[in-house]
């Protein structure tokens, strides 16, 4: 997995807000990243009706006013933490125009929150940030209730794909920036068969996944970054927020698999689940 020197710590950050307490939370955890620009963007409805009839622009009038609810709650909790912030109120619907805001302005990161308290809630990803995760080239952090924002230990769980290589090459990246140790996890899954063959290729996966890991090894300690690598057993998702929460893990990094249409959109059930479960901001990294 071979590793470039490029963006180190996010600076240009997008943080959607609807006025619910989760996405405020996602923003007060935004606000603590240092030297960073800011904007926080809520999306109103359209229209839809016939814009012959007289009064058209109270009924769009009204329907912006959640939207600018939102942003003066975004722009008082800034304030409060002595931070400024940009917004803006766009008009459409809310995934394609923070994609599009964030392509259009060369976002860095775009950060959301988690909808939903009860644990089925947080499991099935709300549409909006499932459909963000799938359609965005940009990197997302998605913001639990209730968790906080730190750099002091990040973990990094890696299947060793050409598609995880950019989420290993962001959490080298993070953690030479921010100074934090960090965890590698990679969990082998045992492929269908006899018991026999079965738990043949289970050894063999091990095998590459230790070489795997022995490699970012090599490569965090040349760069000073304190890491320890371990391969897990058992299922995947529940596996890695079982390990974060056990080391009280500040960050979860993983990469998002697939890169258009469908599959893009469901993001891999691993990758929602984590979200859903994680005790702590997950960051998912755009292939």
């Amino acid at each position: 997995m071979p590793w470039n020197e490029g963006m180190a710590r996010y600076q240009n950050i997008l943080v959607a807000v609807d006025g619910s307490a989760q996405s405020l939370h996602a923003l007060q955890s935004a606000l603590r990243l240092p030297d960073a620009q800011i904007t926080a963007v809520s999306v109103a409805p359209p229209y839809e009706g016939d814009l012959r009839l007289v009064g058209v622009n109270l009924i769009k009038n009204l329907l912006r006013e959640p939207c600018h609810k939102a942003l003066s709650e975004a722009q008082a909790l800034a304030e409060k933490a002595g931070k400024a912030i940009k917004t803006a109120c766009l008009v459409g619907l809310p995934h394609e125009e923070i994609v599009k805001l964030a392509e259009s302005e060369n976002r860095d990161l775009i950060v959301m929150g988690v909808k939903g308290q009860g644990l089925l809630k947080r499991i099935l990803l709300g549409s909006v940030t499932r459909r963000v995760i799938g359609f965005t080239k940009r990197d997302v952090m998605v913001v639990p209730p209730q968790a906080g924002l730190g750099w002091e230990k990040l973990l990094l769980a890696t299947d060793g794909s050409e598609n995880s290589q950019p989420a290993g090459n962001r959490a080298l990246e993070l953690a030479l920036a921010y100074g934090a140790e960090l965890r590698v996890l990679s969990i082998p899954e045992a492929p269908g068969g006899t018991a026999k063959t079965a738990g043949e290729m289970l050894t063999k996966l091990r095998e590459l996944r230790e070489v795997m890991l022995e490699e970012i090894r090599a490569q965090a300690e040349a760069l000073g970054i304190k890491i320890q690598c371990v391969i897990g057993q058992g299922p995947p998702a529940k596996t890695i927020v079982d390990y974060a929460r056990k080391e009280s893990v500040n960050l979860i990094v993983l990469g998002s698999h697939g890169r258009t249409g469908l599959t893009r959109l469901l993001m891999g059930s691993v990758t929602e689940r984590v979200i859903g479960l994680a005790p702590c901001p997950v960051l998912v990294v755009k292939v």
